[in-house]
């Protein structure tokens, strides 16, 4: 019926709802078994809001399977030194040795090439750690040798804003 009238009353489809932000940076997610971003909750939604796509780079076997579900491992340690990622995000999860060995040699290759690293949760002990200061809060970006505590994800979004 209302294909056979040019009107301003027949329904429309509502664009622009539900888009997906328009990707500005990748950036490599270190995937580890029971990962958590601590109190400030779901951080990946918020980085993909804030227009970053979270590649995940594996810290073992265990770390392939989040929430039930298999997730592909799409960066190496490679993008990392390669300049293909342009940070790396580093959350909370298991403290098994070999995995927390595999994080701190992710962070470390990330501190040598320059790139930011934003931790949340438990990882932010774990960057402190390999960048050689202290941080304490629930989120933090560590770059060179300067840290940026995050509390909340506005603080997060004027960060990612600043990477380029």
């Amino acid at each position: 019926m209302y294909a056979q009238r040019n009107t301003s009353t027949a329904p429309r489809p509502r664009q622009g709802f539900n888009r997906p932000a328009p990707v500005r940076l990748r950036m490599a997610l270190i995937m580890r078994s029971r990962m958590d971003f601590g109190p400030l909750g779901d951080m990946e939604t918020a980085l993909r809001f804030d227009g970053v796509s979270l590649a995940p780079v594996s810290t073992g076997d265990a770390s392939l399977v989040s929430g039930g579900v298999t997730v592909l491992a799409t960066a190496t340690a490679d993008d990392i030194s390669g300049g293909r990622v342009k940070g790396v995000v580093a959350p909370g999860g298991a403290t098994d040795e070999a995995g927390v060995a595999q994080v701190k040699a992710l962070l470390a290759l990330a501190k040598t090439q320059g790139l930011p690293v934003l931790a949340f949760g438990e990882g932010v002990a774990l960057a402190a750690e390999v960048y050689g200061v202290a941080a304490e809060a629930p989120g933090a970006v560590f770059q060179g040798d300067k840290v940026a505590l995050i509390n909340d994800r506005a603080q997060l979004s004027a960060v990612v804003a600043t990477i380029s």
